[in-house]
C-alpha cells in the first residue's frame, strides 16, 4: 500500500513509525513531516488543509490511504474532499468533525445523548458570560468554543480570574475560537484518555493513557498542549472503560448516526472519573498529542491494520492485540513554553541515541538546517520507551532525555507521577 500521513509534529511522526512496522506499507508520504519524520518517510511540501490540493497530490502519488493526523485539516472539511475523490481516508467528515471544532455543539449532542459532561452555559457576548460566573462562583472553567490547538482552556481559581478569561477570548487572544465561550462547572477527580476507533457503526477501544497538561512538575503553572503521557492509565480500569462506552461513546456515535453524521476516524474521549464514576471533558476527532506517541509504542505494525479496517468499514473483524506492557513519553520543550521562545536553537546527540522496539525520539518541533537538527516549536521532541512496568519506561524514557545535548531545552522530571 501507499499510505500518505497528513502532519508534522511528534504525533505523526509516531503514527509513521508505526506504520513502518507493518509490511504492507510499500511506500510512506508524510506531508509537511518534520526532520525526525525525514529520516523514515519521504516528506512532501503540500497545504494540509487545502482538499483539492491533497486529493490532486494522492491521486498523482497512487496513494491508497490518507491518514489525517491534526484537527485542522479535519475542521477544514479535507476527508470529505478526499471521498469526493474516492480516495480512502481515515478521519472524520467536517460535520462529524464539529465534535472538537465547537466545543458547544458536543454540550447539545450530549445532551441529547443523556451522556453524563460537566454542567455548563454558552455566550456570545462577555457581559452575559460574565453574568453566569458571578451567578455560579469559583473555581469554573472557561473555554474557547473553537479550535485553539489545545490552549483556549482556561481554569480559573477565582471569579475574576474567569472574567479576566472572558475579557481575553472576545478580546481575540484565541482569533476566531474565542468568538463564542463555553463556561463549564469545575469537576473534580482524576482525568484520562480514551481512545476508540468508529467506522459509523462500529466502535472498538484501542488504549488508554493520561497525561500531563501543565508545564510544571507536580502539575502546576499554565496549561500546554501536553507535557508528557502514559498508557495504560491505572484510572481507567475494565470497569470505568465500559461505563463510558455504555454510558457516553456509544449514546454519542449513535446521536450522530441519527443526525446523518455518522463518525468515521479516531475518538479522543476524554473523561474526569471520580468514584468509579467517568463523565466527559472533551471530544477530539484525531489521535491526542503525545498521547499518541505511548499508543504506538505499545500497538506498533498492527496500527496500520486497525486504521485501513476503520476507513474501509470493517472495524467488526478488527481486533487489537495487547501486550502486557507500559509505555511512556517525556515531551522535550524549547525554554520559555508555552509562552515566547527562541526558534532556531541546534540539538546535538540525536545521532547516537538508540532506536529500537523499546525506544523512540519521536520528532515534534524540528527541521533540518545546514545538516544539524534546529527547534521550531515549542514541544521540539518526545522522549519515547516501553517497558514491563510504568518504571522501566519511565527509566528509558529519562536515559533518551539525558543523551539530548540541547541546553536551549527542559522537560519535566515527573512524568507518571500519579501512577508510580
Amino acid at each position: 500500500m501507499n499510505i500518505l500521513i497528513l502532519g508534522g509534529g511528534g504525533r505523526e511522526h509516531a503514527l509513521a513509525w508505526a506504520v513502518m512496522q507493518n509490511p504492507k506499507c510499500d511506500k510512506l508520504i508524510v506531508a509537511p513531516g518534520n526532520a525526525g519524520i525525514a529520516q523514515i518517510a519521504e516528506c512532501a511540501s503540500l497545504d494540509v488543509e487545502d482538499g483539492g490540493a491533497v486529493a490532486e497530490f494522492a491521486g498523482e502519488n497512487a496513494i491508497d490511504l490518507v491518514i489525517v493526523g491534526p484537527e485542522a485539516p479535519l475542521a477544514a472539511g479535507v476527508a470529505d474532499r478526499l471521498r469526493e475523490a474516492g480516495v480512502l481516508v481515515f478521519g472524520p467528515s467536517k460535520e462529524a468533525a464539529r465534535l472538537e471544532a465547537s466545543k458547544s455543539f458536543t454540550k447539545e449532542i450530549c445532551d441529547a445523548a443523556k451522556a453524563p459532561t460537566a454542567g455548563y452555559g454558552h455566550f456570545t457576548d462577555a457581559e452575559s458570560a460574565k453574568a453566569h460566573v458571578r451567578a455560579q462562583g469559583a473555581p469554573i472553567v472557561v473555554k474557547a468554543d473553537g479550535l485553539a490547538a489545545g490552549k483556549g482552556v482556561i481554569i480559573a481559581e477565582t471569579v475574576a480570574q474567569a472574567e479576566d478569561a472572558i475579557d481575553d477570548m472576545f478580546g481575540g487572544a484565541f482569533g476566531g475560537a474565542g468568538a463564542e465561550v463555553v463556561i463549564e462547572e469545575f469537576m473534580t477527580g482524576e482525568e484520562a484518555s480514551y481512545f476508540v476507533l468508529v467506522d459509523g457503526e462500529d466502535v472498538l477501544p484501542i488504549g488508554t493513557a493520561q497525561d500531563h497538561k501543565r508545564v510544571g512538575e507536580g502539575d502546576t503553572g499554565p496549561n500546554t498542549g501536553g507535557m508528557g503521557a502514559y498508557s495504560p492509565a491505572p484510572v481507567l480500569s475494565d470497569e470505568v472503560a465500559q461505563r463510558a462506552l455504555d454510558e457516553i461513546v456509544k449514546p454519542t456515535m449513535a446521536e450522530m448516526a441519527r443526525r446523518g453524521t455518522p463518525y468515521q476516524g479516531v475518538l479522543y474521549v476524554g473523561l474526569m472519573i471520580e468514584n468509579g464514576a467517568p463523565r466527559l471533558v472533551e471530544y477530539n476527532v484525531r489521535f491526542g498529542d503525545p498521547e499518541c506517541q505511548v499508543l504506538m509504542m505499545r500497538l506498533g505494525g498492527q496500527v496500520l491494520d486497525l486504521l485501513h479496517a476503520c476507513a474501509e468499514g470493517r472495524l467488526s473483524e478488527a481486533r487489537v492485540t495487547w501486550a502486557d506492557d507500559h509505555a511512556m513519553t517525556v515531551v522535550m520543550a524549547a525554554e520559555g513554553y508555552p509562552g515566547a521562545y527562541e526558534k532556531g536553537t541546534v540539538i546535538s546527540g540525536l545521532e547516537s541515541l538508540p532506536e529500537d522496539s523499546f525506544t523512540q525520539m519521536f520528532h515534534a518541533g524540528t527541521a533540518e538546517k545546514d545538516g544539524k537538527i534546529v527547534a521550531t516549536g515549542g514541544r521540539v521532541l518526545n522522549a519515547t520507551a516501553r517497558g514491563a512496568t510504568l518504571a522501566e519506561a519511565q527509566a528509558r524514557a529519562y536515559a533518551l532525555v539525558d543523551a539530548v545535548d540541547w541546553p536551549q531545552g527542559f522537560c519535566r522530571r515527573d512524568i507518571g507521577w500519579r501512577a508510580l
